[in-house]
């Protein structure tokens, strides 16, 4: 069946072109039959894809343009100032990531959507390089089985909203192949550069990839003829080149890590296996779960794998060594202890099956096993159709499992066993290839776009970059004044990361490594958040916005409020002896101790305002409206413990026609105050008097000129995240922001932000790689000795 006259490398090479394109037109067709963007009307944008990712990918663009406020240390724009290297290792350094900038920035939904695209089919190709070094076979079936590899279930439904999982999905046969490069002594720095490209890419997938590849090479090693002393020599390798790109990669793991701990917590669950009847219909074509996993595999991989048991030109130690791995990996993904180590030991926030991939990777490469040593018989693509019919039977008996998908099922394993049984009696391979080729194609197309229907359904969904967008993000480019004030996108949001995406330097920030410290400081302050805390909003508030120095704030409308504030340095005067100020339960009172004023009145009478004064609502728990009796209703997104509900503004008072009216069960907790503009105004002109004189802003630093004898304490108004340094020193707190006491002498403000942990894996980086040239000059010196070890594909 193979090309005698072809390279095998150039046979390879034609292999990985046949799995790009084939997962290309596939992942396509899908789209376009769901009639998702950029096919039709229908969000693809759906949870955190739009709500994080093209947001993060969008700043990117700024950062590659030059446009973006910061730099690869530091993100001035969200979250009032945060880092931002562990959001660039957890989002955004993907090699495929860049390519967003070299679409215009209004496409950069479309641009994320290439990136996509790309990384699936660069995945296929992967997968197919990966099958024909492990064992020379037919080229167009390692190219159909790495596109159905990377067309797997969790593929094409859950990695095609999760972009940065897709980095796993390549990952998993390049460091299966750095196992082989391990096992024949070759190319050990070259496997190395592997590791560290794949961890700094995404180091939650590559963790997953890197423990699937490790049971690869165990059960290459336990299988293979050599004595043990060379089996361990194998597995040093394989365990040094891992070690050595982990360190590689240090620079940018080591800050992410300990970003990750001090993140605001968020979510924790326990996990809970979904039914095996579930799990079942998870492998037919066209169902969709959020929390069961999507283990489909296209007939024309699943067949020869069933087959593989009972195929007997298969050594019988080969054929239990892979169809027991693919068991024991199925297994571990219903087992809580094998779920939490698939998971570095903690139940993610969301769908609990992200290791799914890699069960579909050790199949592949079991049925390459089967194909690869000969096409399996008819009687042993019975027994394995047999096997594959018993499953669906279980799986009918599941509410996942649909008509339309057993149907599917059922007609892509008759397909694919016609074209496996003719191509054994020796048929033209192109017609049975393309018909393997459709299984493949068709059934992959239907479960992504009833995936498409399943989320659309079931997910929150973001509109693509429109008239709105554009509308807002010039408003805002038009309202800059960076950095003497901030310019905030205000609410409703379009994305959890609106200055992301829209520009300016608000309070909203959306991420995984949300700090503890600014979710905490802006809850005290009265800010809102949904996801458990980690999307904080923007909190519409002067008294907030004086604070943070926001002078221009993007009202619903589409207009801009301008505020007169203080600059982002100010400076307060001594505290009072005793404990540090802190935070108390009242918003009000918060927002007052840290302004340094008393601005907010107590109501005349319960729920009445005085006339003349702004009435402000704090209810977290409330989901429902809120009005005062003369005024507009508003919308309060209070349903605990997911979402909390900001502090509202309900408007100017007029005294007792302004009463407070709950339009639904007043909530157990709540609170209303009165904004007396009179005293906020007076307040920030105190603090404009005795603030710095002049401020110099950079990517990650600060700089100010203070007024001469100043003394109490110069206030950053920036989250105190873990890695400033002022005038030499760490910097100090002062109710969540950065603070530097003065003694009075001190005319110089100099602040720096470096990520914890930088200089640590800077340092470990610097080691590795010098272990790395030593190992590159020691081979250039040595003898040119080619290892001819054959070391057997099982």
């Amino acid at each position: 069946m193979s090309t005698p006259h072809r390279s095998p490398r150039r046979l390879s090479l034609t292999g990985s072109a046949l799995a790009a394109l084939t997962t290309t037109a596939a992942v396509c067709a899908g789209d376009a039959a769901a009639r998702v963007f950029p096919y039709g009307p229908r969000h693809r944008s759906v949870n955190d894809l739009g709500n994080q990712f093209v947001p993060f990918h969008a700043h990117l663009w700024d950062l590659l343009h030059g446009r973006a406020h910061g730099g690869l240390l530091f993100n001035w724009q969200s979250g009032y100032g945060t880092s931002f290297l562990p959001d660039l290792g957890t989002y955004l350094a993907s090699p495929f990531a860049v390519l967003v900038a070299l679409f215009p920035r209004a496409d950069i939904d479309l641009a994320v959507y290439v990136v996509t695209v790309l990384k699936t089919a660069a995945a296929a190709a992967a997968m197919a390089w990966l099958l024909r070094t492990l064992r020379r076979g037919p080229w167009w079936a390692a190219g159909l089985l790495g596109a159905s590899y990377a067309l797997c279930g969790w593929s094409v439904v859950e990695a095609s909203y999760n972009p940065m999982w897709l980095d796993g999905l390549i990952a998993f046969p390049l460091l299966c192949l750095t196992g082989e490069w391990a096992l024949r002594g070759r190319r050990p720095a070259a496997a190395a550069l592997v590791v560290a490209a794949c961890w700094t890419a995404n180091f939650y997938t590559a963790y997953m990839a890197t423990l699937g590849a490790a049971l690869v090479l165990l059960l290459r090693v336990a299988a293979a003829h050599p004595g043990a002393p060379a089996r361990l020599r194998a597995v040093g390798r394989a365990a040094g080149a891992t070690v050595l790109g982990v360190a590689l990669a240090a620079p940018v793991l080591l800050p992410l890590f300990l970003s990750s701990g001090r993140a605001y917590p968020g979510w924790a669950g326990e996990f809970r296996p979904a039914p095996w009847a579930d799990l079942f219909a998870r492998l037919l074509p066209g169902t969709y779960s959020f929390s069961s996993p999507a283990v489909f595999l296209s007939a024309a991989a699943l067949l020869p794998l069933a087959a593989l048991p009972f195929h007997r030109a298969v050594p019988v130690r080969t054929r239990l060594g892979w169809a027991g791995l693919t068991a024991v990996v199925a297994l571990s993904l219903q087992w809580a202890p094998t779920h939490l180590a698939w998971h570095l030991f903690a139940t993610p926030n969301g769908s609990p099956y992200r290791q799914t991939f890699v069960l579909a990777g050790i199949a592949v490469i079991a049925a390459w096993t089967a194909l690869a040593a000969g096409l399996p018989g008819v009687r042993a693509l019975a027994a394995g159709a047999g096997l594959l019919t018993a499953a669906a039977w279980w799986a009918h008996r599941s509410a996942l499992a649909t008509s339309p998908g057993l149907l599917l099922f059922c007609g892509g394993l008759a397909a694919a066993g016609a074209a496996w049984w003719a191509l054994r009696r020796r048929a033209r391979v192109v017609p049975a290839a393309a018909l393997l080729a459709l299984v493949v194609l068709v059934q992959a197309a239907a479960t992504g776009a009833y995936g498409h229907r399943g989320k659309l359904g079931g997910l929150d969904d973001y509109p693509s970059w429109g008239a709105a967008h554009t509308a807002r993000a010039g408003a805002l480019a038009g309202a800059q004044g960076w950095p003497a004030y901030r310019t905030d996108a205000g609410r409703p949001a379009l994305s959890g990361n609106d200055p992301m995406l829209l520009g300016g330097e608000g309070g909203a920030y959306y991420s995984s490594h949300t700090p503890a410290v600014f979710t905490q400081t802006m809850a005290a302050l009265g800010a809102g958040w949904t996801s458990r805390g980690r999307n904080v909003q923007s909190l519409d508030n002067p008294v907030t916005d004086a604070v943070f120095a926001v002078g221009a704030r993007l009202r619903p409308d589409g207009t801009v409020a301008r505020a007169e504030v203080p600059p982002l340095v100010t400076v307060r005067p001594p505290d009072p002896a005793g404990p540090p100020p802190a935070y108390g339960p009242s918003p009000f009172a918060n927002q007052e101790l840290l302004l340094g004023a008393a601005v907010y009145e107590e109501p005349l009478a319960p729920g009445v305002c005085r006339a003349g004064t702004e009435a402000y609502l704090w209810a977290p728990e409330y989901n429902a409206t809120a009005r005062l009796a003369d005024g507009a209703a508003f919308r309060l997104n209070g349903s605990a413990p997911r979402n909390r509900a900001a502090l509202q503004p309900l408007g100017p008072s007029r005294g007792a026609s302004s009463a407070l009216v709950f339009d639904a069960a007043p909530p157990p907790r709540w609170a209303l105050s009165c904004l007396d503009r009179t005293r906020l105004e007076a307040a920030v002109a105190a603090l404009r008097a005795s603030a710095a004189l002049s401020l110099h802003v950079g990517s990650s630093g600060i700089r100010a000129a203070l007024p001469p004898g100043a003394a109490g304490t110069a206030v950053l108004s920036v989250p105190a995240v873990a890695g400033w340094t002022c005038n030499g020193r760490p910097a100090s707190a002062r109710l969540g922001l950065v603070a530097v006491p003065l003694d009075g002498r001190t005319t110089t403000l100099a602040c720096a932000f470096r990520p914890p942990g930088l200089l640590s894996g800077a340092a470990l980086a610097a080691a590795a790689l010098a272990v790395l040239l030593g190992l590159l000059l020691r081979a250039r010196r040595g003898p040119r000795r080619l290892r001819q070890r054959t070391w057997p594909s099982h």
